[in-house]
């Protein structure tokens, strides 16, 4: 540990017997248990928003979730000489939950439910202690996915003015029609549905989202499962919540119908999936996402050098929109093959 890292620990009220380095934070040994030194870009506001919400979830909710410690000043963030901001929080010994094994990507969608019941924001909590703080709302869903065409369109845009193009541009070309029609497509449902007022009962409830709820974040403990890293919590659709954590596992699990349904059972063992919530899911699953950002990213780049991951993502994005038509018309009833 660097000597600036050790004097942060210092303005902490508690003893450190050892620490060690992992992936970019410090695991700390304490007399008050396992705690974890991380460098941190939010705000003190967005400490104290993130303090709020999971001491709640931790005393009234009874969910092991890594809850900001403060500082001897009374601080949730410590800055160092160098300028480094840090946040000290509660850990847990354990291990990442596995994606090669179904039971355990089973049991995170059913403690994602327990932690979708719990999170509901009062807005009493953010003016307690002379903490005037609330949780940012979530942007409008249909206008993301609009926002996400209008970019593929202007990929294509690009990619026809190159006179010289490369095999992604290529390849990209050759299956645009088709994924935009699904995407254009998966908008007009959207459109046409009672998404907006989802969107709207969500927020105007107080429903929480993790923001950012994968494998990296849910830790397997011999006490039970911890989530970790809740930075990104706002009010939101919950279902938001869902599709990126069965996204992420029917990707690595090329779609496979008998998962994807153990994943919802597992859900709704602790909250039932409202009509209008499985619609959403639904239709979030069957936006052509991975063509969108594979395209987006390779428009940010640097187009002198082509890296190969770059094709094969896009090759993997057409394949796997093939590979989930099945999945989607089985599970949600929906087709939008293009």
């Amino acid at each position: 540990m660097k000597e600036y890292e050790a004097e942060v620990l210092e303005q902490y009220d508690m003893e450190v017997r050892g620490t060690r380095k992992m992936r970019g934070a410090f695991f700390c040994d304490t007399d008050e248990g396992a705690m974890l030194l991380k460098e941190t870009k939010i705000s003190e506001r967005r400490a104290s928003l993130v303090y709020i919400v999971l001491s709640r979830l931790e005393l009234e909710g009874k969910m092991r979730v890594d809850t900001p410690v403060f500082a001897k000043d009374g601080r949730l963030l410590v800055t160092s000489r160098d300028g480094t901001r840090y946040m000290l929080k509660r850990w847990f010994t354990g291990r990442e939950c596995d994606m090669k094994r179904e039971a355990e990507i089973v049991s995170a969608a059913g403690n994602l439910a327990l932690l979708h019941e719990r999170m509901q924001w009062d807005p009493a909590w953010g003016q307690s202690g002379g903490i005037l703080v609330s949780p940012p709302a979530g942007r409008d869903p249909l206008e993301e996915m609009e926002r996400h065409n209008r970019e593929m369109r202007k990929v294509r845009s690009f990619i026809r003015s190159r006179v010289s193009k490369n095999e992604f541009e290529y390849l990209y070309l050759e299956h645009y029609d088709r994924m935009y029609r699904l995407a254009e497509s998966v908008v007009h449902r959207l459109r046409e549905s009672d998404v907006m007022e989802l969107y709207g009962k969500s927020i105007s409830e107080g429903r929480m989202v993790h923001g950012d709820y994968n494998y990296h974040n849910v830790l397997n403990t011999t006490e039970g499962t911890a989530v970790t890293n809740f930075e990104h919590a706002r009010i939101d659709i919950q279902m938001g919540d869902l599709y990126y954590f069965m996204r992420k596992a029917m990707e690595k699990y090329r779609w496979k119908q008998k998962l994807g349904a153990k994943i919802l059972e597992a859900y709704e063992e602790s909250r039932r999936i409202e009509p209008m919530e499985r619609t959403f899911l639904g239709l979030c699953l069957a936006y052509p996402e991975k063509f969108w950002k594979t395209a987006s990213s390779y428009a940010r780049s640097n187009k002198a050098w082509l890296p190969e991951k770059s094709v094969e993502k896009l090759r993997t994005a057409v394949r796997q929109t093939e590979e989930k038509s099945a999945f989607l018309e089985n599970l949600f009833s929906l087709d939008l093959q293009g």
